[in-house]
């Protein structure tokens, strides 16, 4: 076989590595997760005692190399000592948000229907927004957070955007830089390139909207196998 010839992942594989990382997970039980694999696309099934596992699971599963992408169709359900009415889980998801210093004040508001939190508003950087997503997410009672209505406003104009996204993806152990490429138009940055996994993919976007006038991140970038040599 030549150097730096690819080998596909068969599904069969990919299967093998979802299962094993879902056992591999800490609190989470993998019986009660179903795993479907056809063409790279993972498909997770199951029913799950809390929002936080939920969002474990498919995070671990886009770590994996060949997985190409992760449809989850895992259900919520508490047990009765654990529900929570929606003005508690507001009450909760206000007190979060205030003691996360991170997150401007006064800039979200709350919504909740049915155990699901929406949150909407404006704040100035992408960062404040998963912030604000990942402070209400663990609460107990919530099912599902919605940002859609939070809107980035960005104040600041572009300067040397590249370079600065460069050297972010420099400093991440989790990017490998070399096989990107960053296009700027304005206040919008196109990705390009191959990465190994799903989790390298979201993190050149993570890095890319944290540099100052960046308003969108079109993420273009392929999913690709790692590469056997013999």
């Amino acid at each position: 076989m030549k150097a730096n010839e690819e080998i596909p992942k068969t599904d069969a594989e990919i299967k093998n590595d979802v299962l094993e990382e879902l056992e591999w997970l800490p609190d989470i039980d993998e019986t009660e997760i179903g795993v479907i694999v056809e063409d790279g696309t993972v498909t997770l099934m199951g029913v799950v005692d809390s929002y936080i596992k939920k969002v474990a699971a498919v995070k671990a599963i886009k770590g994996i190399a060949g997985v190409r992408a992760v449809a989850e169709n895992i259900d919520i359900k508490y047990g009765n000592a654990y529900k929570k009415t929606d003005k508690e889980i507001a009450k909760a998801a206000a007190n979060a948000l205030e003691w996360n210093s991170s997150i401007p004040a006064g800039k979200i508001d709350i919504t909740v229907e049915n155990g699901w939190v929406y949150l909407t508003g404006e704040v100035k950087w992408k960062h404040q927004k998963h912030a604000a997503k990942k402070a209400v997410e663990n609460l107990l009672g919530v099912k599902g957070v919605n940002t859609n209505s939070l809107i980035i406003e960005k104040t600041v104009q572009p300067s040397e955007v590249t370079d600065q996204i460069v050297k972010a993806f420099e400093r991440s152990a989790d990017i490998e830089a070399k096989g990107i490429r960053i296009l700027v138009d304005g206040h919008t940055v196109q990705l390009k390139g191959r990465v190994h996994s799903i989790k390298e993919k979201e993190e050149a976007e993570k890095a890319a909207y944290k540099a100052p006038g960046v308003r969108e991140v079109k993420n273009d970038i392929t999913v690709q196998f790692y590469p056997v040599y013999s």
